[in-house]
């Protein structure tokens, strides 16, 4: 989606950029009834900057801007959704029922993003990557902290050997430990996290097979890894960063659990048969 495309490159935009970035956010649907000039009129920038607005997202126009905020618009409202009642900012004075509509609305986009530019060959090698490994690192530290515990929760209850790592040094130790047979997974929205960083390089070093999942394809973080999938944005009013890519995040690990879990399904099976009862047994 045309939307979250902007929202992921908007911390890389310049101020002149980014002006025309907000203007277009605020309102998609406004953006059709006016021309290039005119944008750039409104923006207070020019017709140059909306042109390289347009570029920055891949797009080899302004024509294609409309096309794609169209085709977004028209998804929307066949799927029953209301033309853009909300922003994704939330007031301290809104009503709950703006909240929960404004947050869901969010995720619900990132997630229709997620899977529409998610690159299934690079899936498809992470997959392998984790199934085949003998050992696997997930480092992560705040909010991807939190994931790169759910990360291990999920490999870990299939079967695999998987450890989550949120504090860089206990993470450098461990990936210092690594061989050509682990492989890693990299947890950071904005890509440039040091913590998460240091031990990825050193695992690569080490041979381990690398994956990331980060919000900027062109970070450091992603660029150190042999693999990487990009999350998509969904920030609302008190949910930015980290916070905002959460079910975006969540949505790639889920594909990556489903497709190890179908490579390696009699482990995979036999390892659910064995720890089927547990839950059950607690409700007791």
């Amino acid at each position: 989606m045309i939307t979250a495309l902007i929202r992921s490159e908007l911390p890389r935009m310049s101020g002149s950029l980014r002006k025309v970035a907000d203007w277009v956010l605020a309102d998609p649907a406004r953006v059709a009834g006016v021309s290039a000039a005119e944008l750039g009129r409104r923006t207070g920038t020019s017709q140059a900057t909306v042109t390289r607005f347009c570029r920055a997202l891949g797009l080899d126009s302004y024509q294609r801007l409309l096309l794609e905020l169209a085709r977004e618009e028209g998804q929307e409202s066949a799927e029953g959704e209301e033309p853009r009642p909300l922003g994704p900012e939330i007031g301290p004075d809104d009503p709950l029922d703006t909240v929960v509509a404004a947050v869901a609305r969010a995720d619900l986009q990132a997630l229709r993003a997620t899977t529409e530019q998610l690159d299934l060959d690079a899936l498809e090698r992470a997959a392998r990557a984790l199934a085949r490994a003998r050992r696997i690192d997930v480092y992560g530290v705040g909010a991807s902290g939190v994931l790169a515990l759910e990360t291990q929760a999920r490999l870990f209850g299939i079967g695999c050997e998987a450890r989550a790592w949120t504090e860089v040094h206990a993470a450098e130790t461990s990936a210092a430990l690594l061989t050509p047979a682990d492989t890693v997974v990299a947890l950071s929205h904005s890509g440039a996290t040091r913590e998460v960083l240091a031990p990825l390089r050193l695992a690569a070093e080490r041979g381990a097979a690398t994956v990331a999942v980060t919000a900027d394809p062109r970070s450091p973080v992603a660029r150190a890894a042999g693999t990487h999938l990009t999350s998509t944005a969904a920030p609302t009013g008190f949910r930015h960063g980290g916070f905002g890519t959460r079910h975006s995040v969540l949505l790639i690990l889920d594909c990556l659990y489903a497709r190890v879990a179908q490579l390696t399904y009699p482990r995979a099976a036999a390892a659910l048969a064995l720890t089927a009862h547990i839950a059950d047994d607690h409700r007791r």
